[in-house]
């Protein structure tokens, strides 16, 4: 997914920090790079969103789930007992999993890996505005400076500062502010479903649930594009490297490091969308543009101090 991975939060054992911090990094950049590569699929293969986000899902959701069952030893199947707990899965599954997915990637589609996954961390301010509407009170100084600075790194992202133009066009910009609405919704529906089951059962069957009801709409045998070696390297890296071994490596970090910690050192993740993207399909990225991306992603660093 963008990745931006659900948290779990626990003790810290008492192990190097060092490999936490490498492990989250692992994550964040194998993240970043998925966005890139999918980028590559998309505008050099002409691969579909639809069938990109389907296979991934699927393949992704049935992998955690195995790895969960033979590894974890965890009971993946005791979810399903609960009503309540089947239906906030079901929800999770297809608006919350499906949503992000689908959303991020065309917004890649439709723009570029970079300017999607940046716009997605918008996410962090769009939790913070709800949470001071729920609790009725106002924004903090560093929400209120986290605000200002996400908004002023939009504008510049998107109009490289001249307000009578737009950088990317209004599809891009659509699917890249809905891909960091679906990810808040993420980040705060499955709150209950995470303190029961765990990360691993949550988000596999989320992603399997949304996969299987996406199927009904693009089948996975739907395929669209150009088959080469390249290609099928491609999609490996987008479903085994940037999905199963990011996600394991983010959520093993969190032996080592807090969450919170972990939270801030994913930032590796546009940053390594936005440098591949330069570097490897010659994504020009003006000045107004990076100060921009900066912005949104101090927001990150300012709002990790808000104890809300």
């Amino acid at each position: 997914m963008g990745g931006y991975c659900l948290e779990s939060q626990g003790a810290v054992l008492p192990y190097p920090r060092t490999k936490g911090i490498i492990l989250v990094l692992i994550a964040a950049i194998f993240w970043g790079v998925s966005g890139t590569v999918a980028q590559f699929l998309f505008h050099q293969q002409g691969f579909s969103t639809g069938w990109l986000v389907v296979i991934r899902l699927l393949i992704s959701g049935a992998g955690l789930l195995f790895f969960a069952n033979t590894v974890g030893k965890y009971n993946i199947w005791s979810i399903w007992k609960n009503k309540r707990d089947v239906l906030q899965l079901v929800i999770f599954g297809i608006i919350g999993m499906l949503g992000v997915q689908y959303t991020y990637f065309a917004a890649i589609e439709h723009g570029n890996a970079a300017t999607a996954t940046v716009l997605q961390y918008l996410a962090p301010v769009i939790i913070a505005s709800y949470l001071c509407l729920k609790v009725k009170s106002l924004p903090t100084k560093q929400e209120t400076i986290a605000i200002i600075l996400a908004l002023s790194g939009t504008f510049l992202l998107v109009t490289k500062g001249n307000i009578h133009t737009l950088a990317i066009s209004i599809p891009a910009f659509t699917w890249g502010l809905l891909s960091a609405f679906a990810l808040a919704f993420y980040t705060l529906y499955p709150g209950s479903l995470l303190t029961k089951w765990g990360s691993l059962i949550t988000v596999g069957w989320g992603m399997l649930i949304g996969g299987v009801g996406f199927s009904f709409i693009h089948p996975p045998w739907k395929f669209q594009g150009t088959w080469t070696f390249s290609s099928f390297i491609a999609v490996v890296f987008v479903v085994i490297f940037g999905t199963l071994i990011a996600f394991f490596c983010y959520m093993e970090s969190m032996k080592y490091i807090r969450a919170s910690e972990a939270s801030l050192l994913a930032c590796a993740e546009p940053l390594s969308a936005a440098f591949l993207a330069v570097v490897w399909l010659q994504v020009t990225f003006s000045p107004a543009e990076w100060i921009g991306s900066f912005a949104i992603i101090a927001t990150i660093f300012i709002l990790s101090t808000v104890k809300r």
